[in-house]
């Protein structure tokens, strides 16, 4: 008997929301027979954002695979390591932090990362009184940016429904590394201006992950849905055996 296809959890990044993943990747899994989970990463700070992941976690039986796009590879690495039914990690344009390590951290180790510049910083004010500081991406700089290969009228939809992410999201250091005890697949766009090329390597050689290399910007979700998936059925067979 064919085992039962792992249940499949997309996981969006910083200044997106969970649109990213229906330019294909969701269509294509449940074509394929895979049951797919599509969490509403609240773009918060990793300890918050894995902690909502992990509820949704708690309602999935059986095997998961984790699956990132950008700053939710520093969700799924502080989400998937002490929860048995996560079996793989897919970071795809994503960072792999290690522990006491933050997003910035793998933005800025190396040179060449421009994030900064491009962002539009918004002070906001919170219930206690005390402010903080949302991040999202000027409309002018986006496509540069993140999305250089994305057609006209798709870039306009996703610049239209960028979600802030908290600044201090990216500083926030993770406590727990899932990469280090569970398989990994990284996904790297060679065309992406946002994390450095050495970086990737440098995350995919600590990590032992394997590597799929790709002429795209950092929107591979929707640029090269079709990879994404194919990657996913890598890691369920991999996991599976």
């Amino acid at each position: 008997m064919e085992p039962s296809k792992p249940t499949i959890v997309l996981v969006h990044g910083a200044v997106e929301d969970s649109s990213l993943w229906t330019h294909g990747v969701i269509q294509g899994l449940q074509r394929d027979g895979y049951p797919v989970k599509v969490f509403s990463n609240p773009l918060r700070g990793p300890a918050v954002d894995a902690a909502y992941l992990r509820s949704l976690l708690d309602t999935i039986e059986g095997p998961v695979i984790l699956v990132a796009h950008a700053y939710g590879g520093a969700v799924i690495t502080q989400a998937g390591d002490d929860d048995p039914k996560v079996k793989g990690l897919i970071y795809a344009g994503s960072p792999m932090p290690g522990v006491g390590e933050s997003a910035n951290d793998c933005l800025y180790r190396f040179p060449g990362g421009d994030f900064a510049s491009s962002a539009n910083l918004i002070p906001y004010t919170l219930p206690d009184g005390t402010s903080g500081t949302n991040i999202l991406i000027k409309a002018d700089k986006y496509g540069d940016l993140l999305a250089a290969d994305v057609p006209e009228s798709v870039l306009a939809l996703m610049i239209a429904t960028q979600r802030p992410i908290d600044s201090a999201a990216l500083s926030e250091p993770l406590t727990s590394a899932a990469w280090t005890s569970k398989p990994s697949w990284q996904i790297r766009p060679l065309l992406d201006p946002v994390i450095p090329q050495e970086e990737f390597k440098f995350e995919a050689e600590r990590a032992h992950s394997h590597v799929i290399e790709l002429n795209s910007s950092h929107a591979i979700p929707v640029t090269f849905p079709d990879v994404v998936i194919d990657v996913i059925k890598q890691a369920a067979r991999a996991v599976a055996s």
